[in-house]
C-alpha cells in the first residue's frame, strides 16, 4: 500500500467516479482503475462499489478512507515542513488582535519579529474578537490573539494570559478597594453591547447573585468606555490590562471585582484546516515571549 494508491482511492471516493478522478489527477481511467485493483488485492478487500448512481465505498472502503486521509495529510505536512527547513522563513504573516491589545503589544511584537525574521513581513489586522475569529476561519488571517473567543472545532486555542475585571469610576467618586459583583447594581454603568465578551462575563457573574445591571449607555470599545468614565458620565467594568489606555493622571477610581472571580482571558488562536507554516510557528514563539503580564499592571 503506497501513498499514490491511497491518493487515487481517496479521489475516486470524493469524485464518485473513476473518470472524474482520473481527470483531476491528470491520468487515464485505466491507470486509476489498475492501481485501485492492486490496492484491493493487497488488502484482500473490495473497497469500491460501482452503481448506476456512481462509485461508493464499501464498509471496508469507508474504514480505509479515514486512515488514508490521515496518512495523506501527514505526508503533506511532512513535505511542507521539510521544504521550509531549507531556507530562511520568508513571506507575510497576518496577525489579528483587538485594538486595545495592539496599542500595547504591536511595537514589541514588530520589533522582535524584525530581529528574529529579517526576511519576512508581518501584517497586523486590528478589530473585535468575533470578526478576527471569522478572519481565521475564512483564511484572511493566519494567527489571532482573541479575548474569550467563542469555541469552534475549526480553531485551536492556547491561553496566554488571565486578566481580571475591575470597576472604574470617575475621579471624585468614593470607591472601596474591592467589590462583589452583586454590588454592581448600585452603580450606573457604561458597558459594551450584549454581544461583547466583557458584557457577557459581567452579566453571568451578576446573575449568580440575582442582581441586575444599571446600564445607562452602551459602547463598542473599552477605550470609549474609559473616556466616558473620565468625563464623569458613569462607571464601567473593564479588564485590568486596559487601564494602560487611560489618559495619564486622569485620577480614575478603581476597585477589584470579587465573588465570583471572573477572568477575561487572552488566547493565541490558529486555524486547524491549514498547515501551520514555519513562519507561523516562529511568529507564535515571538508572541509567547511578549510581556502580557506587564500590560495588566497598574
Amino acid at each position: 500500500m503506497d501513498l499514490k494508491q491511497l491518493e487515487y482511492f481517496t479521489r475516486v471516493v470524493e469524485e464518485g467516479s473513476f473518470s472524474k478522478a482520473a481527470a483531476t489527477l491528470n491520468l487515464s481511467q485505466p491507470s486509476v482503475s489498475r492501481q485501485i485493483n492492486l490496492l484491493e488485492k493487497e488488502l484482500g478487500q473490495k473497497l469500491l462499489e460501482r452503481t448506476a448512481r456512481g462509485v461508493f465505498p464499501t464498509t471496508a472502503g469507508s474504514t480505509l478512507l479515514g486512515h488514508a486521509r490521515t496518512m495523506l495529510n501527514s505526508a503533506t505536512q511532512a513535505l511542507f515542513e521539510l521544504k521550509e527547513l531549507r531556507d530562511e522563513a520568508t513571506g507575510t504573516i497576518i496577525v489579528g488582535m483587538p485594538n486595545r491589545l495592539a496599542a500595547v503589544l504591536a511595537v514589541p511584537l514588530i520589533q522582535d519579529f524584525r530581529n528574529s525574521l529579517p526576511y519576512a513581513k508581518i501584517s497586523i489586522v486590528e478589530g473585535l474578537s468575533p470578526s478576527l475569529r471569522d478572519n481565521l476561519i475564512d483564511g484572511s488571517a493566519d494567527i489571532a490573539l482573541l479575548f474569550v473567543p467563542k469555541p469552534t472545532p475549526l480553531l485551536s486555542y492556547e491561553r496566554l494570559h488571565q486578566d481580571s475585571l475591575v470597576l472604574v469610576a470617575p475621579p471624585r467618586m468614593e470607591l472601596p478597594p474591592s467589590l462583589k459583583y452583586k454590588d454592581l447594581q448600585d452603580y450606573e454603568l457604561v458597558l459594551p453591547s450584549s454581544s461583547k465578551p466583557i458584557r457577557n462575563l459581567v452579566e453571568e457573574a451578576l446573575a449568580e447573585n440575582g442582581g441586575k445591571l444599571n446600564i445607562v449607555a452602551e459602547v463598542g470599545a473599552v477605550q470609549t468606555a474609559l473616556r466616558l468614565v473620565e468625563s464623569g458620565i458613569a462607571c464601567s467594568v473593564v479588564p485590568r490590562s486596559s487601564l494602560v489606555l487611560m489618559t495619564p493622571n486622569c485620577g480614575l477610581r478603581i476597585a477589584e471585582l470579587t465573588h465570583p472571580r471572573v477572568s477575561h482571558d487572552l488566547y493565541l488562536v490558529l486555524p486547524k484546516s491549514r498547515p501551520i507554516s514555519r513562519l507561523a510557528r516562529e511568529t507564535c514563539r515571538i508572541i509567547r515571549r511578549l510581556p502580557f503580564a506587564e500590560t495588566a499592571k497598574f
